[in-house]
């Protein structure tokens, strides 16, 4: 592909002699041949530093926000938005025809994308998903490395999608890719923000960074869903550019509410009312939190021009997504429930959905994640000591902390504990404790971990899948 191709749309500082480029990348390695280089600053490398080495490997073209001297350089100034071009340049704009509905939020992209996807494929229209648990459309199903991809990765799957005819991809939109320009230059026909609790606080380094990042989705945005209980975004709602509707189980005042809601075992029912309709949802998923992600499910679909009869229809019929409030099949009178729950409000909302479904105790297992936001911890101990009738602190993904010392750390915020404690570092003999305490009518919650099959300790990643592990101790 020539150089000037992959470049359209890219304002470079000087003129550059074209170049025939066979791929593009920001990883250095030993073979580089034909390939075009950008200087990525990451969290751990400025590929700035890497760039003479680039060429000496066979790069045609290093593209760089700054002057290094060499004379493959090309100057932009910005070299992550220019690689978000350059990408799609390089699968021939894939994104433009494709009808892309991004969400963002601290918690419920995951299951708010499953739901989309299950009803467009309802209604017939063939839907794309790129997110946490997996990337897939059609007979296609991969599992996803990062929430949203890379560049190149990220406008690969847009490619095969449209190949496979699809007309729509729903996606996960991370704080984290929003500030890294993942998604720069994507126009989304649709967008929603889920809730805004504190998280990824280590990587944004304040609440405030973190609110701007999620609101730079609606940026690119025909129009908007929010959610207006959530009352960080509600605060920062006017600063959205784009037309936005609202939706809330408890203000008349938005675009659109869930009235006569009802949470029990059976799952969830409640009365969707628009401006001039009123339809029942119901869902066979328990929590309030589903409410909450079919409310932002609906809003946007509905905007998109869909019928309401045919969307609430096919609520009914969607089932668990993996490690979603996920319910494991037992040989005994009680219930193993896993749940990707990591973040305090997370934890808070499993908790509070399983004490509506139980007649008995919950047992909780949950740990946090190493070389992440410190300050969750306590909040994680305090939340699972006041609504957990046992809760069982144990390991994550300690990645490159002591596993001891992430587990103190929760503990500090355990002290007026209700519930009581026991301390398991090794996340298997927690599980098996777990289990062997159970009774009829008990749940067991396995929070934290959801769809994830694998444990991260240091740098490697070691087979982990929960699910197995409840089978065998029953085997």
């Amino acid at each position: 592909m020539k150089l000037s191709s992959l470049l359209r749309g890219v304002k470079t500082q000087d003129v550059y002699e074209e170049r025939e480029v066979e791929r593009v990348t920001d990883k250095d390695n030993d073979n580089l041949k034909n390939a075009l280089f950008v200087c990525v600053d990451g969290n751990r490398v400025d590929g700035h530093s890497l760039a003479v080495n680039a060429v000496k490997n066979g790069a045609v073209a290093v593209i760089t926000s700054r002057d290094l001297g060499i004379n493959e350089q090309i100057i932009v100034e910005d070299t992550r938005c220019a690689f978000s071009i350059i990408a799609s340049n390089f699968y021939d704009n894939p994104s433009q025809k494709l009808k892309i509905i991004g969400i963002t939020g601290t918690n419920g992209k995951t299951s708010t994308c499953f739901f989309i996807k299950s009803i467009l494929e309802s209604l017939g229209k063939k839907c794309g998903l790129i997110g946490t648990v997996e990337n897939s459309w059609g007979n296609t199903k991969n599992q996803s490395i990062l929430t949203t991809p890379e560049p190149m990765e990220l406008n690969k799957l847009f490619s095969e999608m449209v190949k496979d005819g699809c007309e729509y991809c729903v996606m996960e939109v991370s704080s984290q890719a929003l500030c890294q320009k993942r998604v720069y230059g994507i126009n989304f026909c649709a967008s929603a923000i889920t809730n805004i609790t504190p998280e990824h606080l280590d990587y944004h380094g304040s609440m405030e960074n973190y609110i701007n990042a999620k609101l730079e989705l609606m940026g690119q945005s025909d129009f908007a869903c929010i959610n207006i209980d959530d009352e960080l975004i509600s605060e920062n709602a006017d600063r959205i550019n784009c037309p936005v509707y609202s939706y809330s189980t408890i203000d008349n005042k938005a675009n659109y509410t869930a009235k006569n809601v009802i949470c029990n075992e059976n799952g969830i029912r409640y009365e969707f009312v628009g401006f001039d309709f009123i339809n029942r949802v119901e869902s066979s998923l328990f929590g309030k939190f589903t409410v909450y992600n079919t409310l932002c499910a609906i809003s946007v679909l509905i905007n998109l021009g869909f019928d309401i009869d045919k969307i609430t229809k096919a609520i009914e019929d969607i089932s668990f997504v993996k490690g979603r409030c996920e319910i494991v099949p037992v040989p005994r009178k009680y219930t193993v429930i896993i749940d990707y729950a990591h973040t305090p409000d997370g934890l808070r909302n499993i908790l509070s959905a399983v004490r509506e479904i139980t007649s008995g105790r919950i047992i909780l297992v949950f740990g946090c994640g190493g070389d992440r936001d410190k300050l969750k911890r306590p909040e994680m101990g305090k939340i699972a000591g006041e609504l957990s009738n046992i809760a069982v602190v144990t390991s994550d993904n300690p990645r490159n902390e002591n596993p001891l010392l992430i587990i103190n750390d929760i503990l500090c915020g355990m002290e007026k504990s209700k519930a009581k404690i026991a301390v398991i570092e090794n996340r298997r003999q927690a599980i098996e404790f777990a289990l062997s305490k159970a009774k009829k009518g008990d749940i067991v919650l396995l929070a934290g971990k959801g769809h994830e099959t694998y444990q991260i300790i240091r740098e490697t990643k070691i087979s982990f899948d929960e699910r197995q592990i409840v089978k065998e101790y029953f085997n």
